[in-house]
C-alpha cells in the first residue's frame, strides 16, 4: 500500500462520518443561531478535527508493530474516534452551559 494512504486510510475511511457528526452538531439545538454561536461551533469542529489527526498520526506512528500493520490502522481508527467524539462532546457541553447561562442573563 502506498504509505501516504495507508498514513491517511482512517481519515479517507471516516471523512464522511465525521461530516455528518459535524453537521448534527452545528444543526442541532436549532435556537439561539447568533454569530457567536457560529464562531464557536466553527472553532468547535476545527478543534475536534485538528485533534482527530493529531491522534492518527500519533497512534500510528506509535502503535507496536509486533501485532502486525493493521493494529496501527486498528489503533489509529479507534483512538481518534475516541477523541473526535470526546473533543466535539466537551464542546457541545460548553455551548450548552454558555448559551443556557448567556439566555438566563438576557431574561434579567
Amino acid at each position: 500500500m502506498n504509505p501516504t494512504v495507508e498514513l491517511n486510510l482512517t481519515l479517507i475511511l471516516f471523512l464522511p462520518w465525521l461530516l455528518i457528526l459535524g453537521w448534527v452538531y452545528a444543526v442541532f439545538p436549532k435556537s439561539h443561531r447568533g454569530r457567536a454561536r457560529r464562531v464557536f461551533d466553527a472553532i468547535a469542529l476545527a478543534a475536534s478535527l485538528a485533534a482527530f489527526l493529531a491522534s492518527v498520526y500519533w497512534s500510528f506512528i506509535h502503535a507496536d508493530p509486533f501485532y502486525g500493520r493493521m493494529w496501527k490502522q486498528i489503533l489509529a481508527t479507534a483512538l481518534s474516534y475516541a477523541v473526535f467524539l470526546a473533543v466535539l462532546g466537551a464542546a457541545f457541553a460548553i455551548r450548552t452551559y454558555w448559551f443556557a447561562r448567556t439566555r438566563s442573563q438576557a431574561a434579567f
